[in-house]
C-alpha cells in the first residue's frame, strides 16, 4: 500500500471554515446516532445542527411516495422543503441523442431524467442542503456536479435489490451472473 504523506498533509489544510464545521457536525451526528438513528433522522439532525432551514430533494419518479414521506417528515421537524422530480421539463429522450430503440417504451414520448434542471431549480430557491432519493447512476453525478448546495444521499436506486446496493456484495455468489460487465467495448465507443 502506498502512503502519500504530502497529499495527506495538503488535504488536512482544506479542513477549515465551513468544511471544518460540516465535518465536525457530521462526526457529532455519527457519535449521537450511531446504530440508533436511521439515516433519515441523521440527515435531519445534521441539517438542524448546521442551522440549515431550506432543504432540497432531487428524486426519481419511481420513488415519488418515498420522496413525499421524506418531505413531510422534514417539514414536520421544522424544515422548509423543496422537491423536484427527475422527469421535470418533460423533454423526450430523443433530444439527448437516444434513438427510439434506446427508450424503455419505443414509439412513445418518454421524458428523459433531467438532473441538471433539478439542480438548477433547487439552486434557484437557494436550498442549503440537497438530498438525493433514487436518481439513476450518472444522473446523480450530473446533479451533484451542478448543485450549489452540498449533497447527501438518502436512497441509492437499485431496482434489483430493493434500493440496497450492498446486497449484491453481501450475496455476491447469488448475484455473480448479474455482476458481469460486458466485454463488448463497441457500446461505450458509439457515443
Amino acid at each position: 500500500m502506498n502512503v502519500y504523506p504530502e497529499i495527506i498533509k495538503k488535504a488536512l489544510t482544506l479542513y477549515n471554515g465551513e468544511v471544518r464545521r460540516i465535518h465536525r457536525v457530521a462526526s457529532l451526528v455519527e457519535k449521537r446516532g450511531y446504530t440508533v438513528w436511521p439515516r433519515l433522522r441523521e440527515i435531519a439532525e445534521f441539517a438542524r445542527m448546521l442551522g440549515l432551514k431550506r432543504l432540497g430533494i432531487a428524486f426519481c419518479i419511481g420513488l415519488s411516495e418515498e420522496a413525499r414521506f421524506v418531505a413531510e417528515y422534514l417539514e414536520s421537524v421544522g424544515f422548509e422543503v423543496y422537491s423536484v422530480c427527475c422527469k421535470c421539463g418533460g423533454v423526450d429522450k430523443c433530444w439527448i441523442g437516444l434513438s427510439e430503440d434506446d427508450k424503455l417504451n419505443p414509439g412513445t414520448h418518454e421524458p428523459m431524467c433531467n438532473p441538471i434542471v433539478q439542480a438548477e431549480l433547487l439552486n434557484h430557491v437557494k436550498t442549503e442542503l440537497n438530498i438525493i432519493i433514487g436518481l439513476c447512476v450518472g444522473h446523480d453525478t450530473l446533479f451533484t456536479m451542478h448543485s450549489k448546495a452540498p449533497v447527501t444521499y438518502l436512497i441509492v436506486k437499485d431496482r434489483v435489490t430493493g434500493h440496497n446496493p450492498a446486497v449484491a456484495i453481501y450475496a455476491k455468489g447469488y448475484f455473480k451472473s448479474r455482476l458481469k460487465v460486458s466485454s463488448n467495448n463497441s457500446e461505450s465507443n458509439s457515443f
